[in-house]
């Protein structure tokens, strides 16, 4: 696709910085390199070279870089602009070159987006670019990274071409039943692959909240009477004062949510109010809250006291939970005889059992992430089109066998709900699979 402007932004980080990255692309790439520095850099070999305006005046020394469409990442011709990172120094350089003819300002994503219409990337891959550009920890790199590789990618490809195959088969035996090489029945070649995708898309959207603890975090909430030391814990687990700690019950009365980087994995810690029966409006509302964020977390850390242990009324049910006795430092002989009803104990103050709950954290996120080289849905309308893909299989296969009219035509709706996550959609598939299989142009 040929754009008529070309676009320009700044493509590094927050400035001031040591270098900042100017990316220009579009059609007046090389009249802006010419007009800029005086030529035209051999395609990706950087140079060393005087910026300066349009009446020559410098705007700074850095280094270009050309990248000729469409071999560069947007598919048309690109360049690159490395200039001192002084937020004065960018300034200048952009407004040089956007008071050029046929260059703007880019809007927010528009190099992807440019990317993908002259098909560098689909959907996919440029949604797993921006999630390795937001990626805060290992794991997330590493998820997005496998994902920007277009492995996610090829599974939806993989099963839009078995359904295109089976619809071809079933418009080859329509229409061309007389010819010799067309097979007389598909039903003993595509449907049991057809069911066995069924089951194939469910397993994997199983696996998007996996995806979702990975991008969002691991989620756990802390539970606990009031005075039960979820402040303290939540601020000795992020080792800074996070939370008010004081001797008055009811301290806590809204959520106080920290996020962590344990070994590469991002884990969500929520401090919620003290769980106890009360009249009070405002500490009613933050109990209510902190209950129902414990209905999704996916592990809870119930404290209870060692040395006044307090029981809560109610707590959510199936959910993962941790039973943990707090200021074992203060109970004396019970926690002298051992963990007892606790899964843990722990003391804030001497630091007993804190390494091994942060171990424990460890485990169960990892072991709830599963195996990171999985893949896995990355977003919700990935989801969603998988679910209507499914839908529209089961309808197929629900109706008579000999009605390949209308099997055919929800396979056809199957298979575009599968190219509508990679934008992929391409009318013809169809053709190229019947052609290239049954010599029917003969």
């Amino acid at each position: 696709m040929i754009f008529q402007d070309s676009i320009v932004a700044l493509s590094s980080g927050r400035l001031p910085s040591g270098i900042a990255v100017i990316r220009i692309s579009g059609p007046q790439t090389r009249f802006v390199l010419e007009t800029i520095i005086g030529f035209v850099p051999a395609p990706r070999q950087a140079r060393y070279t005087s910026l300066r305006k349009a009446d020559r005046s410098l705007l700074d020394r850095g280094i270009a870089l050309f990248f000729p469409g469409p071999n560069s990442f947007t598919g048309e011709d690109s360049a690159e602009l490395h200039v001192h990172g002084g937020r004065a120094v960018v300034q200048a350089v952009i407004d040089a070159l956007t008071d050029l003819d046929g260059l703007r300002l880019a809007e927010p994503g528009e190099f992807t987006r440019r990317a993908f219409l002259n098909g560098k990337v689909d959907l996919v891959e440029a949604e797993s670019l921006a999630d390795l550009v937001t990626a805060e920890t290992e794991a997330q790199r590493r998820f997005a990274m496998l994902n920007a590789e277009g492995r996610q990618s090829g599974l939806y490809l993989e099963w839009r071409r078995r359904l295109i195959h089976g619809r071809a088969m079933i418009e080859a035996e329509m229409d061309f039943a007389d010819e010799s090489d067309i097979p007389g029945s598909v039903s003993a070649t595509i449907w049991p692959d057809i069911r066995l995708m069924v089951e194939e898309i469910k397993s994997h959207i199983k696996g998007f909240h996996r995806a979702e603890m990975i991008r969002d975090g691991f989620d756990i909430v802390i539970l606990g009477a009031p005075n039960a030391g979820k402040s303290s814990l939540l601020n000795a687990l992020a080792r800074r004062e996070v939370a008010i700690v004081t001797d008055e019950p009811g301290t806590t009365r809204d959520l106080v949510e920290i996020v962590l980087d344990l070994e590469g994995m991002k884990v969500r810690l929520t401090d919620t109010a003290g769980i106890r029966e009360t009249t009070g409006k405002v500490e009613a509302i933050g109990i209510g809250r902190a209950l129902g964020r414990a209905a999704s977390a996916d592990l809870i850390l119930y404290l209870e006291d060692m040395s006044q242990p307090e029981p809560l009324p109610e707590l959510p049910e199936d959910r993962p939970m941790l039973r943990i006795g707090t200021k074992c430092d203060l109970a004396g002989e019970p926690a002298a005889e051992g963990k007892g009803n606790y899964d843990l104990i722990v003391s804030t103050t001497t630091g007993m059992g804190m390494d091994e709950l942060i171990q424990i954290i460890i485990a169960r996120s990892s072991g709830a992430i599963g195996d990171m080289g999985d893949i896995l849905p990355t977003r919700h309308r990935h989801t969603r089109l998988l679910a209507e893909t499914i839908e529209h299989i089961e309808a197929c296969l629900a109706l008579p066998s000999d009605m390949l009219e209308l099997r055919s035509e929800n396979l056809r709706l199957a298979s575009d709900r599968l190219g509508r996550i990679s934008g992929a959609v391409d009318t013809e598939d169809l053709l190229d699979v019947i052609f290239s299989q049954f010599c029917i142009g003969k």
